[in-house]
Order: structure tokens, then C-alpha cells, then sequence
């Protein structure tokens, strides 16, 4: 098994780790799920919001921007890692300056602009549940929404060559990270502790007043899995429980890489197995994002069910038919 400095180097980005046929084969196979999962669920979200007027919110705009930047993982990076898995370890593909760079690319850009929009929707929502409405309004006119999507990608092209895909080959001897690896760590421990502030302070108002949640019953509210009518306990318990677990999942697809790469410059290098099932995980995020957005708002399930196709309804049984009449 090659080491964690040849294995960041000279293999592709994520998982060939391991030159086993049964172990390549496998993950290619879960990149192949991962694309086909996260392509269509996110082309599904795009497209509820520009085909349905309800579903065109600001709120909403933060969700798609997220979606956009998902689909730059799962529709041109995944499908590629999915195929790359089944060439040779030798393959002068995977030597290529250029393709490593293209990929690398698509990887930084996509990366760095979804976990930027999973901030973008906690503040939003943060205002939205916390604040006045009058506030929310002020501070999310269109113009300024714009500008907050642009620095999103902005920031995304700021990050990018800090992935590991992007950094110049090192020397041999160099173990663990280097230097770029440490600031992404930072930069994802700095966002995770704004996005946990945020949804921490909206499970706190909603549990703890259904007056405040009642006050905010205007058209974004709908968009956002909390009641706009005054909740119940139970309901208000169920909303900062759906808050929270959007937190875990956060949370889960994002911290073991912070701390694989925390350990490899303080200490040294994880298992390259530990490198890249972390890596999985925060590629996996890019296709579970819409679900975990929308899988609490009805305003979208009832606008999936209307562009699914549904089985037809049985034919209703027709009137009995009168006996013949006796000869």
C-alpha cells in the first residue's frame, strides 16, 4: 500500500487507495450511485423552483444556488472519479497534469461553493425565524440576495486551490499535509461553528415560543419546514428536532476530513483508508443537500407529486348487467 503522501499525489483525489480490483470496482460503483442520486434530486430541486411561482423565495434562491454547486460534484466529478476507478492504477489518464487539474477544479468549485450556500440558508433562516419580518425584508431584497450568491462563488474561487487536487505534487519524504489543507480545515471549523449558532438559536425560539413563530405567518415562512400557524408543543419539538438533525448531517459529512487534516499537520498522516472515507463523506453531502432541504416543506412535495407521474386509478366497476330473459 503506498503512502499518504504518494497516495495524495499520484492517485486520483478520493479513494484509490487500494490497488485490489474488488476494492476499486466497489467504489466505483458508489461514485456511480452518488452522480445518478445527487444529478437527479438536485435537477429535481432546480426545476420545482423555476416551474412553480410559490417556490420562487428568497429562501429558496439560497437552496438552488446550493443545488447548482452540487451539481458540479455529482453531474462532472463523480461520474468521472466512477470511471477513472476502473482503469489501471498505471493509467497515463491518471498521470495528466491538465486532466488532474480540470478535476481538481470541478471538485474545489463545487466543494467550497455548497458548503458556503449551507451558510447562506442557516443565516437565512436564522433571520428569518429570530427577527422581525420587517427586518428579514430589508435585509434580503433582491439586489443584496444577489450579491450574496455572487461572494458565495466568489469565496468558492478563493478556496478552490486549497483542495489537495489543486496543491503541486510534493516531494518524497514530505508526509501530511501542508499548509493550504490547514486554512480549508479552519475555514470549515469557522463555517460549521456559524451554522451551528445559527440553527442552535432557531431550536431554542422554536421550542420555546409558539407567539414568536406565529408572529412571522407571511408567504417565506411556508418555504421552511416550521408551521406558520401557531404551533402546537409537539410541533414545535418535531421543527427544532428537523433543525437539529440538519445539523448532524452537516456535521457528519464534514468534520472527520477537518480532523484528518488536523491530525496530519499536527502529527501525522491518517490511514489513507481514514483520508478517504472522510473525503466520501463530504462528496456524499453534495447529494444528500436537497433532501435535507426540502424533505420537511410541503410547499415541495406538493409540487413533486404534481410532476411525477402517478399510477391511474383503478377503473370504477360498471353497473351489474340485467339476467337474460327466461325463453
Amino acid at each position: 500500500m503506498p503512502n499518504a503522501s504518494a497516495w495524495s499525489t499520484n492517485s486520483p483525489l478520493l479513494l484509490l487507495w487500494d490497488d485490489s480490483s474488488g476494492t476499486r470496482i466497489l467504489l466505483s460503483l458508489l461514485y456511480a450511485a452518488l452522480a445518478i442520486s445527487g444529478t437527479l434530486s438536485n435537477v429535481m430541486v432546480i426545476y420545482l423552483v423555476f416551474s412553480f411561482k410559490k417556490l420562487q423565495t428568497t429562501s429558496n434562491a439560497f437552496i438552488v444556488n446550493g443545488c447548482v454547486a452540487d451539481l458540479g460534484v455529482c453531474a462532472l466529478w463523480m461520474p468521472q472519479e466512477a470511471v477513472l476507478g476502473l482503469l489501471p492504477p498505471n493509467s497515463s489518464s491518471l498521470r495528466s497534469p491538465e486532466y488532474r487539474l480540470l478535476r481538481g477544479g470541478l471538485l474545489g468549485l463545487g466543494l467550497t461553493a455548497s458548503l458556503a450556500s449551507h451558510l447562506l440558508v442557516a443565516f437565512n433562516r436564522y433571520v428569518l425565524i429570530t427577527k422581525l419580518p420587517s427586518v428579514y425584508r430589508a435585509l434580503y431584497r433582491r439586489r443584496r440576495a444577489g450579491c450574496m450568491i455572487a461572494g458565495c462563488w466568489a469565496l468558492a474561487l478563493l478556496l478552490a486551490p486549497l483542495l489537495p487536487g489543486l496543491q503541486p505534487p510534493r516531494r518524497r519524504g514530505e508526509g501530511g499535509p501542508g499548509y493550504p489543507a490547514l486554512l480549508l480545515a479552519l475555514a470549515v471549523l469557522g463555517q460549521t461553528a456559524l451554522l451551528l449558532h445559527c440553527y442552535l438559536g432557531i431550536a431554542r425560539r422554536v421550542r420555546g415560543s409558539a407567539k414568536r413563530v406565529s408572529v412571522l405567518n407571511f408567504h417565506l415562512l411556508h418555504q421552511l419546514p416550521f408551521p406558520a400557524a401557531p404551533p402546537r408543543r409537539a410541533q414545535r419539538r418535531l421543527s427544532s428536532v428537523s433543525a437539529l438533525l440538519l445539523c448532524a448531517a452537516f456535521l457528519l459529512g464534514t468534520q472527520p476530513l477537518v480532523w484528518v487534516s488536523l491530525l496530519g499537520f499536527f502529527a501525522r498522516p491518517a490511514p489513507p483508508a481514514l483520508q478517504a472515507a472522510s473525503w466520501l463523506l463530504l462528496c456524499a453531502l453534495s447529494a444528500l443537500n436537497p433532501l435535507l432541504y426540502t424533505w420537511r416543506s410541503e410547499e415541495f412535495r406538493r409540487a413533486a407529486r404534481s410532476v411525477l407521474p402517478r399510477p391511474a386509478p383503478p377503473a370504477a366497476p360498471g353497473p351489474p348487467r340485467a339476467a337474460p330473459a327466461a325463453q
